[in-house]
């Protein structure tokens, strides 16, 4: 088993089409397709489900997805240990929300390729809720994501900026999404984060407004709440500069009235074993700056 095959293995597994995955790995369909058939032969498992229209993980797959990636950021650290030239070489993956992608990390990254063209980055996003768990599971080795209410052992988080939590609802009037006062979110209902500290802080608001039995729709990602809303299907809760930055925020209202909630700090944040490679700790002091 070469990283070269794993490395291939997770393109696909990334993309799930073969077709685009032999062009970013710059092979053809059937060079790659041998390539997973060798993996599979090795393991002695299937790693993809595939038909003329789907491509899925096994189980299997899922399995050694997780070994993958572990595998190929541990051999991409020793070779930057191994360097000894006194350049920051290697490779940091990054994960964030669109939003952050687009607000928080443009003159960072453009500043940290400037200073350190040796080094490999590569940027996963999705939604915020999931970066601190992503992130402790070694999936990445740095993210964008709100810190914390309570200390997280063996990750450190540097502040970059503050947002407001702000309620917003459709617009245009909607049947049934009508809000004029706080006592409204017992009956209204409610499009929220899955997870994260915006429900955390959401869910706090709700008990006190003795507000147990609200309808919540759950949502995965602060733009997914925001598409949410404008269609009408409920009063949401977003980080202010979320709004901001949305294609939908015309769409959308801020709400008069409405309950305070305790301001979103947003940083970066990494485990102390990564803050020890020369490549994320260069990045750690360039946003401090």
């Amino acid at each position: 088993m070469n990283h070269h095959e794993i490395k291939n293995f997770l393109t696909v597994a990334e993309t799930l089409h073969f077709g685009r995955a032999s062009e970013l790995c710059n092979l053809s369909a059937s060079a790659l397709t041998r390539s997973i058939q060798r993996l599979e032969q090795e393991l002695g498992q299937e790693l993809f489900l595939r038909d003329n229209r789907n491509v899925q993980l096994t189980l299997a797959g899922e399995r050694f997805m997780e070994y993958a990636q572990k595998a190929l950021r541990d051999w991409e650290n020793v070779c930057e240990d191994l360097v000894d030239d006194g350049s920051v070489q290697g490779a940091v993956s990054i994960y964030a929300s669109v939003t952050a992608v687009y607000t928080v990390l443009p003159n960072l990254l453009e500043s940290y390729r400037a200073a350190y063209p040796k080094v490999k980055l590569s940027l996963k996003t999705g939604a915020a809720e999931d970066s601190i768990e992503k992130l402790v599971a070694g999936e990445i080795d740095m993210a964008v994501a709100a810190l914390p209410d309570r200390q997280i052992a063996r990750v450190e988080f540097l502040p970059l900026l503050t947002t407001n939590l702000v309620f917003v609802g459709p617009k245009k009037p909607t049947a049934g999404v009508e809000y004029k006062e706080p006592q409204d979110l017992r009956k209204l209902p409610l499009v929220l984060a899955r997870s994260g500290l915006s429900r955390v802080r959401m869910d706090q608001c709700l008990r006190e407004l003795g507000a147990h039995t609200a309808r919540i729709s759950e949502v995965s990602g602060n733009e997914g709440i925001l598409a949410m809303v404008r269609l009408g299907c409920g009063i949401g809760v977003v980080p202010e500069l979320v709004l901001e930055k949305s294609p939908f925020r015309d769409d959308i209202e801020v709400l008069e009235n409405a309950p305070q909630l305790e301001p979103y700090v947003v940083g970066l944040c990494s485990t102390q074993k990564n803050l020890q490679r020369a490549s994320v700790a260069a990045m750690w002091e360039l946003a401090d700056q």
